[in-house]
């Protein structure tokens, strides 16, 4: 990559590059939001255990000191950033093969469903990467004390406990909660772009310097993920209870996602939403404008 202008569009290289920059994009974003993600995933579980998130720290830093507001940073580094490589990744690759199958005119004119499809398709692939790591991470921030101080001891007691099943069980709930999370992530981004482009700014795209591209480009992710916390939260909750659960005694059934459900009820599939619109529209940003900054770096466009 020493020479930028030798990375072709839609080449070997172009979907390397769009790898990179989306392990970049997740892995060390997800990582400086963990603070957030603890105070949110154990209010999921135990409604009304904190005040606020600024309460959460303060509880937090007392009783398991400062280190432990960053609970799960392990597993949450390893997980986003294979999440990451495989969703940036694939997608950029589905949004060309299937605007391929359908031929150009069509790409364009149902841009919008080109963008749903691939994004679908790239996360579907992407969470069986991360689901194992997630299934660790709320362990371990749900739990009080922490399930486990370190991911390898995290990772051991749950093979021993449950077997490969103990990281998978949450993997139905995950598709739930990350397709669509990633459907409205993609498509709101690129059709956000776009109406920035078209109504509030002045200009093409292609006159505004790089620099103000990835301020459209930080914009633009912050809307998205706005609507992205909304849409999926009901199964960000889903997610965060299936994996808290204690192992189930002898001739007693796991509840599934189903009883679940029905035992939280409508309202309590929304506990969290405030500091979840919070977390996930800061970090969509940073995703957007960390991914877009590394393209730009290696010679490629913004996106949308």
């Amino acid at each position: 990559m020493s020479n930028p202008k030798h990375i072709d569009l839609y080449s070997q290289k172009y979907f390397l590059a769009c790898t990179i920059g989306g392990i970049l994009a997740c892995g060390p974003t997800h990582s400086l939001v963990t603070p957030l993600d603890l105070v949110k995933c154990r209010s999921q579980v135990k409604p009304g255990i904190y005040k606020n998130v600024f309460d959460g720290w303060k509880n937090i830093t007392k009783t398991e000191g400062f280190r432990g507001i960053f609970t799960g940073i392990g597993p949450t580094a390893i997980g986003y950033s294979l999440q990451g490589a495989s969703k940036y990744g694939f997608y950029e690759f589905f949004k060309y093969k299937y605007s391929q199958v359908i031929g150009e005119d069509n790409a364009h004119k149902y841009r919008t469903i080109v963008y749903l499809t691939a994004s679908a398709s790239a996360e579907f692939i992407a969470d069986i990467f991360l689901c194992p790591m997630e299934a660790l991470k709320i362990r371990m921030q749900t739990t009080i004390p922490p399930y486990a101080t370190t991911t390898a001891e995290g990772l051991k007691k749950i093979m021993a406990s449950e077997g490969i099943y103990g990281f998978y069980k949450g993997l139905v709930p995950l598709w739930s909660r990350q397709v669509p999370y990633t459907m409205v992530k993609f498509a709101s981004f690129e059709k956000t772009v776009e109406v920035l482009y078209k109504t509030f700014l002045s200009k093409p795209k292609s006159e505004y310097n790089k620099l103000q591209q990835l301020g459209v480009s930080f914009a633009g992710g912050y809307i998205a993920g706005v609507f992205c916390a909304v849409v999926s939260h009901p199964a960000d909750v889903l997610v965060s209870k299936l994996n808290n659960q204690p192992k189930a005694a002898p001739g007693e059934r796991q509840a599934n996602a189903m009883d679940m459900f029905k035992k939280l009820g409508m309202r309590g599939l929304w506990t969290g939403l405030g500091p979840r619109i919070f977390m996930i529209g800061t970090l969509t940003a940073l995703q957007w404008g960390v991914y877009d900054t590394f393209k730009v770096m290696v010679g490629l466009p913004t996106s949308g």
